[in-house]
């Protein structure tokens, strides 16, 4: 290879380099800075290609997607002095590039460093504000929902960051009031339960004496109204008897002497003592139904 090819080669590859080092791209997820010497000549750059000068400027890219930021558990006091660990995360994007590069060095790291003791600033002032019924069921929607906007405008004002949401992922009793807080919640508990019981046997002993009540009125109803039945039909058998033996008195009086023949002499043991010219033994001696004289 003579001198002419190496140099061909040579500003060949001089030539690769340049355009490699001239171009950058910017993809739709990232936001990026044009810096020269450490600083910013053209900020927010639009995602595609671009160009820059070599060894004078660099591009400086961020993710422009939203972050997470899992803050450290910490301890809290409520409105009536108890002690509550939370554990809580936030979540952020970068909304002023050229702020979030001069006000944290573009680094991710320091802006998280930056924002958490804002975040867990406002939270202590939101728990120190409200007992722990409030910000355990109560009122933490609204809490968290202020508390972001709260954050959001000073880290935007101060970071170039936007702040998405925070949320609270845990909130634990230190083992000391843990135990009392159940003892407390258990004696609610019971007290509840025994005005439920109460209030349930009460109801219960007014049902059974409704019930009583009504089953003894019915009763007494009913049997009313048997003995009624049984008088009419007594009567009514009566009327039908009397009605019948007034047609023929003489068969009445023979079918009540076979009646009382039948209870007297019903068992073989039964003894009598009575004059043979008694009246209860005229059909005994004469058993045709004859009127009497």
């Amino acid at each position: 290879m003579n001198g002419k090819s190496v140099f061909s080669v040579i500003v060949l590859l001089f030539l690769a380099w340049l355009a490699s080092a001239s171009l950058y791209t910017i993809k739709e997820s990232q936001r990026g800075v044009l810096t020269q010497f450490g600083r910013i000549i053209r900020a927010d750059l639009r995602p595609g290609l671009g160009f820059k000068l070599p060894i004078f400027h660099e591009v400086v890219r961020y993710d422009g997607r939203i972050l997470l930021m899992d803050m450290r558990p910490e301890e809290y006091i409520t409105k009536e002095k108890k002690r509550l660990i939370v554990d809580s995360y936030a979540m952020w994007r970068i909304r002023n590039v050229e702020k979030f590069f001069t006000s944290t060095r573009g680094e991710v790291g320091r802006a998280q460093r930056l924002l958490a003791p804002i975040i867990n600033g406002r939270l202590r002032n939101k728990f120190g504000e409200r007992t722990v019924y409030e910000v355990i069921s109560g009122e933490r929607e609204q809490v968290m929902l202020k508390l972001t906007k709260q954050v959001d405008a000073i880290a935007q004002a101060e970071y170039g960051i936007e702040v998405v949401d925070v949320r609270v992922k845990q909130i634990d009793l230190p083992t000391k009031v843990t135990e009392s807080v159940y003892s407390r919640m258990r004696a609610e508990r019971e007290r509840e339960a025994r005005e439920y019981r109460s209030k349930g046997k009460e109801i219960a002993e007014g049902v059974r004496a409704d019930a009583d009540a009504q089953a003894r009125i019915s009763v007494a109803k009913a049997r009313r109204d048997s003995e009624t039945l049984r008088g009419e039909g007594d009567a009514t058998a009566a009327r039908i008897y009397a009605e019948a033996f007034s047609q023929e008195p003489q068969f009445y009086e023979y079918y009540r002497s076979l009646l009382a023949y039948k209870n007297t002499f019903s068992s073989k043991s039964d003894l009598i003592i009575i004059s043979p010219d008694s009246d209860f033994f005229n059909y005994l001696k004469s058993p045709i139904l004859e009127k009497k004289p």
